[in-house]
């Protein structure tokens, strides 16, 4: 086991005020294999104290300054990139496949990204004799998930640096191994002391601490709706902004016209990424009533051909994160069967020929009621409601008929088609035939999936103030 005991503030890697410890368990064997220090609120101030003396001269550095700052790190990021991808696999259980091609890649793609909006951002605007500007909001505090950490990390921390921000990370405790390394990689590529800060610790302990903190000017937040809240309570006293990306409770339609056997497969296939652990991921499945026989016969033979196990190996599903989470999911599962949706595929328990991991049978329901359990709460594991529906009205009212609103699905034969419906839908992305990610598109969501967008140049705008100096000209 290996001890991270240390925290990164104002460029040197320092001791907590006090000495409180939390072992780190890697999914797969319920084993610990790291040990982090766990903050209070007198590292937070010690850090947000630094991040405020680092922003009086960041924040004044050129645009030319800030693009070199970024292309040190990603080449850091991308040598490191495979250490990045076993730190992943190992602190939440992603199998390498994708920790390596998408959770590890995205850091990348995200420090890629924010690079090429900056050569170009326009920052200032004439109209007239006034000059309308936008400056760095100051002080950031990021509070980043486990589901997807180097991407949840990246797509704060990228904009932020572009922008001339300073920040103070607190990445998940249970997952925060991947967090620990971008903070050697920030202090490798030459980020000035004080401009990142990393501090571990839970929600009580450090979160509550930093989005109250009267020197944070900003706290960006992922993570569940009801955590959520609680941010949203302790910044309100200091009017900080508030930026949310929560839950969700994605609708997947299946028009008439689609492909049924393909537009199915995706849709499982979906859902099971990261063993059900997105919160963009489409888990209400909807379906018109008469094609019922033949969805289920495609959402189980893809079920069929999904194999769960060791993530460091071959296999589509690592295991879900903690035995917390595991829990969760058991339960929902025995909920959906006890209100007497038609179990496909799956059940509860782990898959038979595993006897230790947080493992979870991927698992399909058909014939789900919308106001079934497990048809309005997010699960966060891999198991899909089917729904059915008579006609493409009560399909739309379906899929939005959920607190949620962060992602939507279309599938059909007629991209017109397909459009008509995307546009009837509340979500902050609608994504039509199974379309991949795109980087420039704006992420984040409707009603309580959370407010604001990161990705794209849609993220510089979350960090920036507007201000209009009058007689400039």
């Amino acid at each position: 086991m290996i001890d991270h005991l240390k925290f990164y503030i104002d460029g040197a890697w320092v001791d907590p005020v006090a000495a409180r410890t939390l072992d780190v368990i890697n999914p797969a064997t319920e084993q610990a294999v790291a040990r982090i220090s766990l903050g209070g609120a007198e590292d937070v101030d010690r850090a947000v104290k630094a991040a405020q003396r680092a922003f009086i001269s960041f924040s004044r550095t050129s645009r030319q300054e800030r693009i070199d700052l970024l292309e040190a790190i990603l080449a850091e990021y991308v040598r490191r990139q495979d250490e990045m991808a076993l730190a992943i696999t190992t602190e939440m259980g992603a199998p390498a496949a994708l920790a390596r091609n998408a959770q590890a890649y995205m850091g990348a793609a995200h420090l890629s990204t924010a690079i090429a909006v900056l050569k170009d951002y326009e920052f200032e605007e004439a109209r007239g004799s006034t000059l309308i500007s936008r400056d760095p909001i100051g002080v950031c505090a990021f509070i980043t998930p486990w589901n997807w950490p180097s991407n949840q990390i990246g797509c704060k921390v990228a904009p932020a640096l572009a922008v001339g921000c300073t920040m103070v990370l607190k990445p998940s405790e249970v997952a925060p191994l991947s967090g620990l390394l971008w903070a050697e990689i920030m202090d490798a590529a030459g980020v000035p002391a004080g401009v990142f800060n990393l501090i571990n610790g839970d929600g009580p302990g450090v979160g509550a601490a930093l989005s109250g903190h009267p020197g944070v000017d900003m706290v960006s937040f992922t993570g569940s709706t009801r955590a959520g809240v609680e941010v949203a309570r302790n910044a309100a006293p200091t009017i900080k902004r508030v930026h949310q990306e929560l839950g969700g409770k994605s609708a997947n339609i299946i028009l008439d016209d689609a492909d049924i056997p393909a537009a199915v497969a995706a849709g499982v296939a979906r859902i099971m990424n990261n063993s059900g652990q997105s919160c963009n991921a489409p888990t209400r499945m909807l379906v018109p009533r008469a094609r019922m026989d033949e969805v289920k016969a495609a959402a189980k033979a893809a079920a069929e051909g999904l194999t769960v196990g060791d993530p460091t190996g071959d296999v589509t599903l690592g295991p879900v994160v903690s035995d917390v989470q595991w829990n969760k999911i058991q339960t929902l599962i025995a909920k959906g069967i006890e209100e007497g949706a038609t179990l496909v595929a799956g059940g509860v328990g782990r898959p038979d020929d595993l006897t230790a991991g947080y493992f979870v049978k991927p698992t399909i329901f058909a014939d789900v009621a919308p106001k079934a359990t497990i048809a309005r709460e997010e699960i966060f594991g891999p198991v899909l409601s089917i729904i059915p529906y008579d006609t493409e009205e009560e399909a739309v009212e379906i899929a939005n008929d959920t607190v949620y609103g962060l992602a939507a699905y279309v599938q059909s034969g007629d991209i017109a088609h397909a459009r008509d419906i995307a546009r009837q839908l509340r979500a902050g992305q609608v994504i039509i035939n199974n379309a991949g990610p795109d980087l420039m598109a704006p992420f984040g969501g409707f009603k309580q999936s959370g407010n604001g967008r990161e990705w794209g140049d849609h993220a510089f705008a979350e960090f920036l103030e507007v201000k209009a100096t009058l007689g400039h000209a």
